[in-house]
């Protein structure tokens, strides 16, 4: 990364990460992806995969989910959006609809509410 101005070094394997990343909508962890772009790259490290997506999350390029209790999941729309959760294979869909919900001023304890996120669990078609 250059310091001065922030921009990511494009190297090949984190063009091949960015490539895998491009319109991927199965929210894949870090393993996943690392899993899928080695086999271009033998000797690619575990942590070049992790340091990528660190730099792609801080540069609001990728979203950190938190939504699977055993790993953390990777979004590249970054655009705001809720998911519907799998609660048997951990599958997950994007949900683009936007739900009017006000938290009322008496529970918010001052905080400025500044985005929402929203989970819905059930069973996908497979495991129901």
């Amino acid at each position: 990364m250059n310091e001065k101005t922030g921009k990511l070094k494009m190297t090949p394997q984190r063009i091949a990460i960015m490539d895998y990343l491009d319109g991927n909508t199965s929210h894949p962890s870090a393993d996943d992806i690392f899993k899928a772009v080695s086999g271009r790259f033998p000797t690619m490290s575990f942590a070049t995969v992790y340091n990528t997506l660190d730099a792609l999350k801080s540069r609001g390029r990728v979203l950190e989910l938190t939504i699977d209790p055993e790993r953390k999941r990777y979004d590249p729309n970054t655009v705001s959006h809720h998911h519907l959760i799998c609660v048997t294979c951990k599958k997950v869909v994007d949900i683009h609809k936007d739900y009017d919900i006000q938290v009322e001023k008496a529970l918010t304890s001052d905080f400025e509410i500044i985005g929402k996120h929203i989970e819905f669990y059930g069973l996908c078609p497979v495991c129901q």
